[in-house]
This record gives C-alpha cells, sequence and structure tokens, in this order.
C-alpha cells in the first residue's frame, strides 16, 4: 500500500513494507512505495518474457538487499519516505557503479533530471509509465550492462590486439592505449541497434567512429548519413528532416525525402547536436519516441527504422542545465557513451600522425619527404594541440608546401616557431576548454586575415558555427 493511505484511515504503525525477492537471482529489482505500481511492473515484465523483478516498498531496505543479489538494473521512485530516489541511486551508484539505474517520477522536471543524470542515472522515466517503452527499456538496460560487463575485460587489458574486427579502423591511426577501449566499444555496440552519444573536442574523429559503427552493425549494407546540426535553421529543419509533399509551399514543385526517409535501415550521424535550435529539439524528440513522421503537407504517417549516432564537443550536462538542451532528449540520444580523448591526452599518438600525415601530403605535393626533424618531433610532443589531429594534419600539410628538404624541418612549421615548449604548455593547462577555443580561433582568424570560410576549413567546422562563435566569445575579427 501506498504511504498516502494513511489518510483514510491506517495507522503508520500497521503498514507493513512489501518485499518480493525471486527464488531465483533476478537481474532487475523494482523500488517504489506504491505497491499497486509494483505489482503492475511485475505483470508487465512478467507477459513479455522478461525476468521476474525482485519488488521492495521501503527505500531503507534497498543497499542492503542489493548487497546480497546481483542485480544489475533498478528503478527507483523519485518521491519516497525515510529515502528518496536521488539519496537510494547516490548509495547505489557509490558501491555499485556498474549497476544501471533509473529514476521514475511523477514530476517532468528539468532539474530533477540533471541531478539524476550526475548521479548516474541512465534515463528518466515520467509516470504514468508506458508499458511498451518500458519492456523496450528493460531490454535494453540488460543488454547494456552485459555489453559493460564485457568491456571491462578489455578495459583492463587495453590492447589492440584483442579487437575482432581490426581491419575496420584501419584508417585510424593510433599507438595510444587510451584508443584501444574507444575501439572496444565501438566493437561492442556496433552489434546492437543503440543510440549511441559520441563526446569529443573538435578535430578527435567522431564522424570516423561512427562510421565504423555502421561498417560494423547489421545496417552496414543500408545508407549512412552525416548531418550537422549547425547548419539547419528553424525555417528549414522539417523540410530537410522529414521531407515534403508536392505543393507543401509555393516553390514545392515535386516530392521530397528527408533524411530520415534517405537513411532508412541504416545510420543517421548527428554531427554538433547541441548546436540544434531548443525549438527543434522537440521535433527530433517526438520522431525517436514514436519511430514516425510526416512530411510536410502530407497526412500521410511514415515509419522510421533509422539508428541514430549523436557527436558533441560540449559538456551537455552543462547545456541542460543552461536550457540550452533537453534532458528528455539526451536521455534518448545516449543509450550508449564514447568519449574520445583529446590529442594532448594520446601523447603516443602524435608522432605517429605526424609522419602518417607528411606522407598522404609529401605525397600528394610530389615531395620525397621521409622524416622528421628531432627538434620538431620534440616540440610537436610539447604542443597543446586544442584543434586535436584536425589542428595537427593542418600543421604538417603547410609544413609540407614550405620543405625543400628530404626531413621536415622545425622551420617549416611556423606556428610551432613561437612556441615556448613545456612551459608556456603548463600555463596553456590552466585554462579552461572554452578560453583555449577562443584562442584557437581568434587565432586562426588572424591568420587567415578574418576570412570566415577559410578559418571554417581550417577549424574543421560549419561556417555558421564559426560566426556563432564568433558572437558567443565576442571576437573582434580584421574586417
Amino acid at each position: 500500500m501506498a504511504w498516502d493511505q494513511y489518510d483514510r484511515g491506517k495507522k503508520k504503525s500497521d503498514w507493513v513494507p512489501m518485499e518480493s525477492l525471486p527464488n531465483n537471482d533476478t537481474p532487475v529489482l523494482v523500488v517504489d512505495d506504491d505497491e499497486g505500481l509494483l505489482l503492475s511492473i511485475k505483470a508487465t515484465l512478467v507477459s513479455s518474457d522478461l525476468p521476474e523483478p525482485a519488488l521492495v516498498s521501503d527505500s531503507r531496505r534497498v543497499l542492503d538487499i542489493v548487497r546480497r543479489h546481483p542485480f544489475q538494473l533498478i528503478m527507483l521512485d523519485l518521491m519516497m519516505p525515510h529515502l528518496n530516489g536521488m539519496e537510494v541511486l547516490q548509495a547505489i551508484k557509490e558501491e555499485f557503479p556498474a549497476i544501471e539505474c533509473v529514476v521514475v517520477s511523477a514530476v517532468d522536471e528539468v532539474a530533477s533530471a540533471v541531478e539524476a543524470m550526475n548521479l548516474g542515472a541512465e534515463d528518466y522515466l515520467v509516470k504514468p509509465l508506458n508499458s511498451e517503452k518500458l519492456i523496450l527499456l528493460v531490454k535494453r538496460a540488460l543488454e547494456k550492462y552485459n555489453l559493460q560487463h564485457e568491456l571491462e575485460v578489455f578495459g583492463r587489458k587495453k590492447v589492440f590486439s584483442d579487437l575482432r574486427n581490426p581491419q575496420a579502423f584501419a584508417h585510424m591511426v593510433t599507438e595510444d592505449e587510451a584508443m584501444a577501449l574507444v575501439f572496444h566499444q565501438v566493437e561492442a555496440v556496433a552489434a546492437t541497434d543503440y543510440s549511441v552519444v559520441i563526446n569529443g573536442e573538435s578535430g578527435t574523429g567522431k564522424e570516423m567512429l561512427a562510421r565504423i559503427i555502421h561498417k560494423l552493425s547489421n545496417r552496414a549494407t543500408a545508407p549512412f548519413y552525416a548531418v550537422n546540426m549547425a547548419s539547419f535553421s528553424k525555417t528549414i529543419f522539417e523540410d530537410e528532416f522529414f521531407g515534403h509533399a508536392k505543393g507543401a509551399y509555393t516553390d514545392a514543385s515535386s516530392e521530397k525525402r528527408g533524411f530520415f526517409e534517405a537513411a532508412q535501415g541504416g545510420t543517421l550521424f548527428l554531427d554538433e547536436i547541441t548546436e540544434l535550435d531548443p525549438s527543434l529539439q522537440g521535433k527530433l524528440l517526438r520522431v525517436i519516441e514514436e519511430r514516425e513522421f510526416y512530411r510536410l503537407g502530407s497526412t500521410e504517417v511514415r515509419n522510421v527504422d533509422v539508428r541514430l549516432i549523436a557527436a558533441t564537443n560540449r559538456e551537455i550536462n552543462e547545456e541542460i542545465i543552461k536550457g540550452r538542451f533537453r534532458a528528455d532528449l539526451f536521455y534518448r540520444l545516449n543509450m550508449y557513451n564514447i568519449k574520445i580523448p583529446p590529442l594532448r591526452e594520446r601523447k603516443n599518438d602524435i608522432l605517429p600522425l605526424a609522419r602518417h600525415f607528411m606522407k598522404i601530403h609529401g605525397k600528394a605535393n610530389k615531395k620525397k619527404i621521409d622524416s622528421l626533424a628531432p627538434e620538431l618531433a620534440e616540440r610537436l610532443l610539447q604542443y597543446f594541440f586544442p584543434g586535436n589531429v584536425r589542428e595537427l594534419e593542418n600543421m604538417i600539410a603547410a609544413a609540407v608546401l614550405i620543405e625543400e628538404g628530404k626531413t621536415l624541418s622545425l622551420a617549416a612549421c611556423p606556428s610551432l616557431l613561437s612556441y615556448n615548449g613545456p612551459e608556456r604548455r603548463r600555463n596553456v593547462d590552466l585554462l579552461t576548454l572554452e578560453e583555449l577555443e577562443k584562442r584557437h580561433i581568434e587565432r586562426v582568424l588572424e591568420l587567415t586575415g578574418g576570412n570566415r570560410p577559410q578559418a571554417a576549413k581550417i577549424l574543421g567546422i560549419n561556417v555558421t558555427t564559426v560566426y556563432r562563435k564568433i558572437d558567443r566569445y565576442n571576437i573582434s575579427v580584421k574586417k
């Protein structure tokens, strides 16, 4: 019975908490002071051939029970007497960080969703619970737990030799063990149909990883589309993603397929997802949840069978707190998360990448450059690389054009000549990422004489994003 029954004549001392633990070790635990809801969830899962869940109505008992049973998924009501869902979540995650946790609440509140996310919750559901979504969530959470458990073995080893499909990563030059774990994560999640969020600074190779996930998935023979979300305004978003029927508006002389239709059966890569205007995020969320959409000017429902991979160079939690990104959209997209370390944290990759780019651009420019000068190699290892791999390639490409000998020299890299090495790097380390980004953009704009399209090409971002960054950081640009 729920606590609100006290108001209908029940005494607190009469309340007997519900505690149902199946004989077999079930992977699912549901915690809620509403016994009716507990039994309803149990019936829904059992009728769908999912494991019978353990049920607990007294939140004070949870941690002790979790210590004695190998749970993989715990669903927690947010508002409970004695210990609320957030308190229980924090205690579980501190002691058992691998257990998947989902917070359930009667209130759809951004602040609560963000807090749950920060404490380690995998999802945040709002009552009343939809049976189909509940079943899907439990299935995916159990799959994800098993996937993570499998990766723990690889994570400890962090070796490339254990990769099942090393040929899929042939175009990614790396020797640093930090990337071995990333590659194992890619292999593990590729076999599922999860939506994935790839986090990483600009220039770390997020789209390359997305393409590898697609290549290793069961959707490999279907289309892969990469879309930069920063390039869509409110007026063209629906037309580009959903398409339109003939005559939908004045210039619609023929029907048009949008990205969701074009990528049907395949993968849609949403780059710079946090740049999508908040007013458009709800439209994307609806398609993800309903798996259907309408073309502009049409009443015909079109089903969606597309895997979504999103990428961002921002800290999404901060974007949610600031009201720039919807928490519910993040939860739908972030079924699995991959973080790519920046180049400055992968020192063992700098020189192999530099030599790789030296060969590529040497061949393209018909120059026989076969080695890096020791002083150039030393300066490269000291450099901070705010623009990551993309900046390194641009740096080497420019140096190859200047170099006249067979050894790529430090003199051919003017951007490194004024770099003072370790002392300056330590000072740069104290800057925030935003300040580093601002300074890097200012430097590129200065070198290009304020040419935005050229700066966008060097930075590897959309020119629209360059204008947005200039405005955001209040950067003064030469006319």
